[in-house]
């Protein structure tokens, strides 16, 4: 039987991709998205100058890269936490749990925010917000078929996250946890 072989060049593009990626989340949690240059990117990740225009020939496209990246990750998670939860109490505490994590790191919410915010003013983003939405509104099913309940819980969520980054002390996970069985219990 034959094994087939990975190029390695391609795992070590796949690899500095990521990394590109990552530290455009760190510029942009630092500066804005305004910080964001090809040089600026490849400086973070420690990668040579040009390594951010090789691999994406825009800006946009390293914007849109590290937008998808993180809602991807973040409906992921998302779907996870709905796929453990019966509909119980308990799964809004898994839920406010990882929210107050989110909201303690907040330098890389910080990131997804802004670029969260760009796909308001670029349709072409909306897809992968539109991702993070659908896998919120799929935990909240778990819970209720009321669509308005839903809509509440889709804006709560972002609600909350913004709060939490605009405030000196962070909601606890108890705190998250009374709000979420508020919307769903």
């Amino acid at each position: 039987m034959h094994t087939p072989q990975t190029d390695g060049r391609l795992l070590k593009g796949e690899l500095r991709r990521r990394e590109l990626i990552e530290a455009t989340l760190r510029v942009v949690a630092r500066e804005g998205v305004a910080g964001v240059s090809h040089r600026a990117v490849a400086r973070e990740a420690n990668q040579p100058a040009t390594a951010a225009a090789y691999y994406f020939k825009s800006i946009d496209d390293l914007l849109t890269a590290a937008l998808t990246a993180c809602m991807d990750q973040d409906a992921e998670r998302m779907r996870r936490l709905a796929e453990d939860t019966d509909g119980s109490p308990e799964g809004l505490t898994a839920l406010a749990g990882l929210l107050a994590d989110v909201v303690s790191g907040s330098d890389h919410l910080i990131a997804e925010y802004e670029l969260y915010l760009l796909a308001a003013r670029r349709p072409e983003l909306r897809a992968s917000t539109g991702r993070w939405l659908d896998a919120i509104a799929g935990y909240a099913h778990r819970y209720t078929a009321d669509p308005v309940r839903v809509q509440v819980f889709k804006g709560v969520i972002d609600g909350l996250l913004l709060q939490g980054l605009l405030t000196d002390t962070p909601p606890t996970a108890a705190e998250f946890e009374t709000v979420l069985r508020h919307v769903l219990l």
